[in-house]
C-alpha cells in the first residue's frame, strides 16, 4: 500500500470549526469519503479529489461498515491521500475503530485528526461549561443505540453515575431515555438542554426536565440532536420557560 488513510473530524457541521490541519489535508486530498452531516462547504475545500458519499443517519438507507471499510483499502492502493469525513469527532460514536481496525490489517498507512464534538458545540451553543467546580465534577458521552448483536449497552448507568450527561443520538428514544432514567432513580426534574444543528445558523435550542424530554424531542426537527443532563443546564431552564403542561399533554398524544 502506498497511500495514507487519514480519519478525519469535520466538527458539528459549521466549516469554520474545522481545524487548520484538517482542512490542510482535505485541499490536498485524492479521495475523500464523506458522511451525511459533513457540510458542503467543508466538502467543497477538497476541490480536487473524488468524493464519495458514505453517510449513516438513523432510520435511513445507510452505507454497510465493511463496505466502507474494503473502499477505504482499496482506495490506499490507487491514491496518495485519502481522506475519511466523518461528522464530530472520529472517535465519538463514529465507529472509527472498525476502519482503524480493517487499515491496519491490510497495512495501510493512517492517521486521526480529531475534531469538535457535538457535545463541547452545543455547551458552548448555550453557553455552559459540562463541568462547574463543585457541582459537575463528572462527563459521561452515551448512545442509548447498539447494533444488533452488540453486547449489552447499560447507557443509563453511565448516566445515573454522572454528574453531566451528554446522550448521542437520543431524540427519537426520549420516551424510552426519560421512562428508564427516572424509574432508576433520577429525578424527574433534572434539567435538560436539547440541541439541535449546533453550531449552524439552523441551530435550535429547547430547554426543560427530563419528565418533559419527550415533548421537547416532539419539537425538534430532523437535524442531528445532542440531549444535556444536569444540573450545569438549570442556568438555561431558569432563562427560558419550559414547555407548558397544556403543550406536554398535546405533543405527548400525537406520538
Amino acid at each position: 500500500m502506498t497511500g495514507r488513510v487519514y480519519l478525519i473530524g469535520a466538527g458539528p457541521g459549521a466549516p469554520d470549526l474545522l481545524t487548520l490541519r484538517a482542512a490542510d489535508i482535505l485541499r490536498r486530498a485524492d479521495a475523500v469519503f464523506y458522511d451525511s452531516l459533513v457540510h458542503p462547504r467543508t466538502l467543497a475545500l477538497a476541490a480536487s479529489a473524488e468524493k464519495i458519499a458514505v453517510g449513516k443517519r438513523c432510520g435511513r438507507r445507510s452505507t454497510a461498515q465493511k463496505f466502507i471499510n474494503k473502499r477505504l483499502v482499496d482506495a490506499a492502493g490507487k491514491h496518495g491521500i485519502v481522506v475519511r469525513l466523518k461528522g464530530g469527532d472520529p472517535l465519538l460514536f463514529g465507529r472509527a475503530q472498525e476502519e482503524i481496525d480493517a487499515l491496519r490489517q491490510a497495512g495501510v498507512d493512517l492517521e486521526i485528526v480529531p475534531g469538535v464534538t457535538a457535545a463541547t458545540a452545543a455547551a458552548a451553543e448555550i453557553g455552559i461549561s459540562l463541568t462547574r467546580r463543585g457541582l459537575a465534577r463528572h462527563v459521561a458521552f452515551v448512545t442509548p443505540r447498539s447494533a444488533q448483536g452488540e453486547r449489552d449497552n447499560d447507557w443509563a448507568a453511565s448516566v445515573l453515575a454522572a454528574d453531566t450527561s451528554v446522550v448521542y443520538m437520543g431524540a427519537g428514544l426520549a420516551r424510552s431515555i426519560s421512562t428508564e432514567l427516572i424509574h432508576r432513580g433520577k429525578p424527574a426534574s433534572t434539567p435538560v438542554a436539547l440541541v439541535e444543528n449546533a453550531s449552524l445558523p439552523e441551530r435550535r435550542v429547547l430547554f426543560g426536565t427530563l419528565a418533559e424530554l419527550p415533548a421537547l424531542a416532539l419539537k425538534a426537527g430532523d437535524g442531528p440532536v445532542v440531549v444535556l443532563l444536569g444540573e450545569v443546564s438549570r442556568s438555561g431552564l431558569m432563562r427560558h420557560s419550559p414547555v407548558s403542561a397544556d403543550e406536554i399533554e398535546g405533543l405527548l398524544k400525537q406520538a
